[in-house]
């Protein structure tokens, strides 16, 4: 009876992990069949992925548009937070995530990604009046320099490995805190390239500062894939190459990120 019990729970068990198994990789199939694809985004970091009164609009957006077109689906977008949105992708929340989100090997082990683009460094967002005053690493490493971070990002990771003699706070809008800056409320934003480049463009009071020698090592955005279906996979970098072969993808390169 032991050995017939024990068979009997081996038998369940293989077909417990086979039906997990042919769920987990029917992602495509499911995605085709409803003619849905998930994405997730925190929708506030220009100018990858912002949303507006309840529309989201950037260079992300735009390229997901285009890889829906493709795949013959529309997009629901599933909103998440740059200190969640590793759980979520994990929790499953999403097939795919994007709006700015870093290429690094601690998300390459949990997901995967498309090709990458957008190549970038981190730099100081700072006030214009304040450029002779934050020319080195060191002279942003002061206690008396206020630096302003958002929550759970590389950005985040930034400040609190580099900039432990400073007065840090933080807050939870970083499309917010680009005003917060230019208003006196604080010195030092560390973003990236492209969205401090955005935001001095749009206003005069403030300055990117090492922008010809950014603070980190080049890196590239990415589209964020779950990894339980190697066919969505697949398809979705297939897509993507041909999106870049027809010149869609510089297209949204150059209206977004010049």
């Amino acid at each position: 009876m032991r050995k017939v019990g024990a068979f009997l729970l081996l038998a369940v068990s293989l077909c417990v992990v086979a039906v997990a198994g042919a769920e987990a990789g029917g992602r495509l199939d499911r995605i085709l069949a409803e003619k849905v694809l998930r994405v997730g985004t925190p929708g506030d970091y220009r100018p990858f992925s912002m949303l507006i009164d309840r529309n989201y609009e950037g260079h992300d957006i735009d390229v997901t548009e285009l890889i829906a077109k493709e795949l013959g689906v529309r997009v629901e977008y599933v909103p998440t937070s740059w200190p969640t949105l590793m759980a979520d992708h994990l929790a499953g929340k999403f097939d795919m995530s994007h709006g700015g989100i870093t290429r690094n090997v601690a998300r390459f082990v949990k997901a995967d990604f498309l090709p990458p683009y957008a190549p970038f460094g981190k730099v100081a967002l700072i006030r214009a009046e304040d450029k002779e005053k934050f020319t080195t690493p060191d002279s942003l490493n002061q206690k008396s320099v206020r630096v302003i971070k958002n929550p759970g990002g590389t950005n985040e990771k930034y400040v609190n490995e580099n900039l432990t003699k400073s007065t840090v706070a933080t807050h939870e809008k970083n499309a917010e805190i680009p005003g917060l800056i230019a208003e006196g409320k604080g010195d030092v934003m560390i973003t990236d390239t492209h969205e401090a480049l955005l935001y001095s463009k749009k206003d005069s009071r403030l300055a990117v500062a090492f922008l010809e020698n950014p603070l980190t090592i080049v890196a590239y955005k990415g589209f964020m894939l779950q990894t339980d279906d190697p066919e969505f996979v697949r398809v979705m970098r297939f897509i993507w190459r041909e999106l870049e072969s027809r010149g869609e993808l510089a297209k949204c390169a150059d209206t977004w990120l010049k």
